[in-house]
């Protein structure tokens, strides 16, 4: 088992009043598979993407990472963690604006402590397995949506982490750039990687093995991929 959450609660105080996103969530993700997380606004999706990746510290409830819990991490301790063992694509993309292609997949490499030659030699290496490596020095702005995000994986790519998020991957992209980073994805399982994907879509939602269905802040739903899915999977 890779990861396990157990009765995991976020509650956020808002003046007098109390917040609860997720309310008490239970589940576990074995090394390589590719989740899908789905639900309305609201329904504490992306809440859970943010205490399972250690971006935000839960409430109550323990969260194991290859059998060590990690639910009670200091963000220090956090930080370094999620640089050695957590990939990250947003809808966002996050690139930084005014840096290029190569020194924005670099840059977890950076704060792993990693050399600059080595540095480059494997951003260039993950640049080009994403179909970038003319693109080395571009930036954000120099690049379509769909580059964006392929320089976006190729970033979280680089420390060979141990799970990758994706937050709505596809929601900033026009249909063929969607298509092409959702192939992208169900490649990068292919070859063993597990994936954790929240999206509001079903197209997107049907490349996984396997939906996770959120409602007020509860597991609703954990199953195999619905067969009835598979009509949205493109021919």
């Amino acid at each position: 088992m890779l990861l396990k959450l157990s009765d995991v609660t976020k509650k956020y105080e808002i003046g007098e009043t109390t917040i609860t996103a997720l309310g008490g969530v239970s589940l576990s993700i074995d090394s390589g598979e590719f989740v899908s997380i789905m639900g309305p606004s609201g329904s504490g999706k992306s809440t859970l993407l943010q205490v399972a990746s250690l971006l935000s510290a839960p409430t109550g409830g323990s969260i194991e990472l290859k059998g060590k819990d990690i639910g009670q991490y200091n963000e220090v301790d956090r930080a370094k963690l999620r640089n050695q063992e957590i990939g990250f694509v947003f809808q966002q993309f996050n690139l930084l604006p005014k840096t290029s292609a190569l020194e924005n997949v670099a840059l977890p490499l950076v704060y792993a402590g990693v050399d600059s030659d080595e540095r480059k030699k494997r951003a260039t290496e993950m640049l080009e397995r994403v179909g970038l490596g003319d693109r080395l020095s571009n930036g954000p702005a120099q690049l379509s949506g769909g580059q964006q995000q392929r320089v976006a994986i190729a970033r979280a790519l680089i420390n060979n982490p141990s799970l990758i998020f994706a937050d709505e991957p596809t929601g900033n992209l026009d249909s063929k750039s969607g298509e092409d980073i959702k192939q992208l994805l169900i490649d990068l399982n292919k070859e063993g990687k597990t994936i954790i994907m929240v999206t509001h879509e079903n197209d997107d939602a049907a490349i996984a093995k396997r939906l996770i269905t959120f409602k007020d802040g509860l597991l609703r739903k954990d199953e195999p991929m619905p067969a009835s899915y598979k009509k949205y999977l493109k021919k």
